[in-house]
């Protein structure tokens, strides 16, 4: 595996929560300073490190299952009470929101990435053709 992958693997989830939090942020209104938005996203980032190291995320970064599935659940299971912790709210309402909005880019990308690698596959597949 290059070793760029895990890195730009984290930074894709990394995306994925700062603009779940700038859209909320910017939806509520209550503030996009840079200090506004660390402060919103610290536990949901500090719930993603954690979802990388207990999947060993690095080793297959891009795998929808085990290691998209963990990661997104550590991720939003892990978020919520550091939130209470800074007495930020997750009513059940904000947990669905999480929940669906963090699946769907955190294993969205990961779906683009296998179906492009498949299509790759396949092309290259086709351009080698059988063997005389």
């Amino acid at each position: 595996m290059r070793s760029y992958i895990p890195l730009l693997a984290l930074m894709a989830d990394l995306v994925c929560v700062l603009v779940f939090v700038t859209v909320g942020k910017a939806d509520h209104a209550t503030g996009l300073t840079p200090a506004a938005v660390a402060g919103t996203a610290w536990p949901f980032v500090a719930a993603l490190l954690a979802g990388w190291l207990a999947t060993l995320a690095w080793r297959s970064p891009a795998r929808i299952w085990p290691t998209g599935v963990f990661v997104w659940a550590v991720t939003v299971v892990g978020a919520m009470p550091l939130r209470l912790l800074t007495g930020e709210g997750a009513p059940l309402s904000f947990v669905v929101v999480t929940s669906l909005f963090l699946a769907a880019t955190m294993l969205g990308w990961r779906v683009v990435t296998l179906l492009v690698s498949r299509w790759k596959g396949r092309a290259a597949a086709r351009t080698v053709g059988p063997q005389a």
